[in-house]
């Protein structure tokens, strides 16, 4: 296979494969960051939130069930073999989740945004990908480097919670996380309501399958090739910048998971958006509103690189591997995101 599709190429295509079914889930099941977040401060309901949490239980016994079979090595992935920030989980967290709530949605909702034939998000998403290599490899960069540097971890245990738990108690790392995913499916589950449509069930379930199957193809490529490309999952900060090249100059750059991924989840909400009857032509017709998403797109670009992921790629991706970076960035895009959209929907006046 690797011979006759070559590297590259299946890496792209293991991308586009998972990344589809992140943008039918998008469109198909309401899977929103930002949705779930208003949806839990202002609509009354933690459905959506709840969604979240079972993706990323099942994301997290699927990436430990991987490892406990040998097809992925913890120390492989960025998440696991990057030294743990917690300032910059925090600071990073909170400036993305505050530029979410500006922008109206993150990188993953600007694509499936863009997929339904939102031109708004199509600024968003190239507002993002460039303010992300502005502060990953850009002008920025040393000043990036110097207050948050990126080090590769020197300690024997890994930066995550079922590693520690391992090294404290003597038990098996795989199989703590294992329990504690099916712990978090079971907590996220206990409600009636997310119980009355099967249908969101369905889609928690496709969007943790997605990680998971993203970093099996990802693995066996890295194990099975000659080139040594990187174990990864979905994020669409880096990612973004990355397709935004390749489309420039892609005769010069080889494909990527990033670049499939991003192509995958913007196909699977083009064709969510069809089959739900939804697709239609947007764009911004006020100059405040799309000042305050350029704004905010920028801001997510920057955070998205000091915390080391997005909503996806530390709610998710670092999430399915329990690293102590992905529930604090979580938390902070959490309260990020809360405090915008308090600006957004009641201003900061002190309520009477």
């Amino acid at each position: 296979m690797l011979d006759t599709i070559g590297e590259y190429n299946l890496v792209a295509l293991i991308g586009l494969g998972s990344g589809l079914l992140l943008g039918l889930a998008a469109r198909l099941g309401r899977f929103c960051t930002l949705g779930a977040i208003e949806d839990a401060l202002y609509g009354g309901s933690t459905v959506r939130l709840r969604m979240w949490g079972i993706a990323i239980g099942l994301a997290v016994m699927g990436s430990f069930g991987l490892m406990a079979m040998g097809l992925l090595v913890d120390t492989e992935t960025y998440y696991l073999g990057i030294r743990w920030m917690p300032l910059a989980s925090v600071a990073g967290g909170l400036v993305f989740g505050y530029g979410m709530a500006l922008s109206g949605n993150c990188g993953y909702g600007a694509i499936a945004r863009l997929g339904g034939g939102d031109l708004r998000s199509f600024v968003i998403v190239l507002v993002m990908g460039v303010s992300t290599f502005v502060v990953l490899s850009g002008p920025l960069a040393p000043l990036r480097d110097f207050l948050f540097p990126q080090r590769p971890v020197t300690t024997e245990v890994a930066p995550g919670i079922a590693h520690q738990l391992g090294a404290m108690t003597g038990l098996s790392v795989n199989l703590i996380g294992m329990v504690l995913g099916g712990l978090i499916v079971a907590g996220s589950a206990a409600s009636a309501a997310v119980w009355e449509k099967p249908a969101r069930l369905f889609w928690a379930a496709a969007v943790g399958f997605s990680v998971v199957l993203a970093w099996a193809g990802t693995s066996w490529v890295a194990h099975h090739g000659f080139e040594a490309l990187p174990v990864v999952s979905h994020s669409f900060a880096a990612p973004l910048g990355e397709s935004i090249l390749w489309w420039m100059t892609g005769s010069a750059r080889p494909l990527s998971f990033a670049v499939g991924s991003v192509t995958g989840v913007w196909a699977g909400a083009f064709v969510g958006s069809l089959i739900k009857g939804h697709f239609r032509w947007e764009a911004c017709e006020d100059p405040r509103e799309l000042r305050r998403q350029i704004f905010g797109a920028a801001l997510m670009g920057a955070g998205a690189v000091v915390a080391l992921g997005c909503s996806i790629g530390q709610g998710l991706s670092a999430f399915s591997l329990l690293a102590f970076s992905a529930p604090v960035t979580f938390a902070a895009i959490f309260a990020g995101a809360a405090l915008g959209l308090r600006q957004l929907i009641v201003g900061f006046q002190p309520a009477e």
